[in-house]
């Protein structure tokens, strides 16, 4: 049984996202939330009371779309319910990541906190204020680059219905859709963008994601060079490449376009420590190391470090000692992971699957 502060938290952020639920029950420690495009929403109060059977009962509800499960408490969820969770490709938004939404969604006074100041805005407008749809798109980015895109993809739907025709939440939509391995109904979104506008890079970029996910990686890597032949500056591309290169372990022709990147941004941390995978990675451990201490010095976290390690399978660094009496920092996501493609088994490399929860 949830407390009545929980169950108004949950409310107003269910009001705040833009959510359109086609069926709402409560469930052990929390409430089980449908929407009407499929999705499950389960918010634990506390999750230490809630035993893997309930967890394994919310899988099983969810069938073959246990990809559309997410899972947000404000606790700590137990190690073994988040791995059933994981490993049916659901959602786990926890602790740090659960306040850090709350208060991205203005809600902090549920947190115990004082609320920030607003600005007023008049209450009736003709047309979609500017600056509520850059709000709702800024919350979506953010969710899909901290890993959850099945919260990034409500509030980019919550975008196109106030302005149908918004080339950027369509792409935000194709793009959420397939982090969460949809593929098909990716392919749909980035389709109905090029379908107006044909040479739009971005669903360009999201067309050869999709045909990587589907195991079409020769055409995925053509279609970025074809992007770059065209548009030589794009760092997004190249970055798309080089995960494409990265996913199928040829190191050696990323290590190129990484140098690319590099000296285009070289004060840019993650791609100084993209550079020290890649150095590691093509036998070249004394530079990497050096490369890996200089991402640091340029302000990669921790934990930032430790998301990157993981998804492109390199050691952990060890935590550097604590300062006494300082606060943690709260702990980002994994970045958006590519899909594992369908394919057939392959004389390459085997890939390990990227994270999908941040590191603690």
């Amino acid at each position: 049984m949830t407390t009545p502060s929980f169950s108004q938290l949950v409310g107003r952020l269910i009001e705040v996202m833009g959510q359109q639920m086609s069926a709402v029950r409560e469930i052990p420690e929390g409430l089980l939330l449908k929407t009407d495009d499929g999705f499950l929403y389960a918010f634990l109060e506390d999750p230490t009371r809630v035993s893997l059977a309930d967890v394994q009962k919310l899988v099983t509800e969810a069938g073959e779309t246990a990809q559309r499960l997410a899972v947000l408490t404000p606790g700590h969820l137990p190690l073994a319910l988040t791995q059933a969770i994981l490993e049916r490709r659901g959602t786990v938004v926890e602790h740090a990541r659960f306040q850090e939404l709350a208060r991205g969604l203005g809600l902090e006074e549920y947190l115990g906190e004082e609320p920030r100041p607003t600005l007023e805005t008049p209450r009736r407008r003709l047309l979609p204020s500017a600056q509520q749809l850059d709000e709702i798109m800024r919350r979506g980015r953010s969710w899909l680059d901290w890993g959850v895109p099945s919260l990034a993809l409500r509030f980019f739907r919550q975008a196109l219905s106030l302005k149908p025709e918004f080339t950027p939440a369509r792409i935000g939509i194709g793009r959420s859709l397939l982090a969460l391995g949809l593929t098909d109904d990716a392919d749909r979104a980035f389709g109905e963008v090029l379908a107006v506008h044909p040479e739009d890079v971005e669903a360009r970029i999201g067309e050869a994601a999709v045909l990587g996910a589907k195991g079409r990686v020769d055409e995925e890597i053509s279609l970025y060079r074809k992007l770059l032949d065209e548009a030589p500056d794009r760092a997004d591309v190249r970055a798309n490449l080089v995960a494409a290169l990265v996913a199928e372990n040829n190191w050696s022709v990323a290590k190129g376009e990484i140098e690319t990147m590099v000296r285009a941004t070289p004060e840019d941390p993650k791609v100084r420590f993209l550079r020290a995978a890649a150095l590691l990675k093509t036998g070249h451990a004394a530079e990497g190391e050096k490369e890996r201490s200089q991402s640091r010095l340029l302000g990669l976290t921790f934990e930032q470090e430790c998301a990157l390690s993981d998804h492109l399978s390199l050691p952990r660094p060890e935590r550097p000692p604590e300062v006494p009496g300082a606060a943690p920092p709260p702990t980002p996501a994994a970045p958006v992971a590519r899909p594992k493609p369908i394919r057939k088994p392959a004389k390459r490399a085997a890939k390990t699957p990227a994270r999908q929860r941040k590191a603690k």
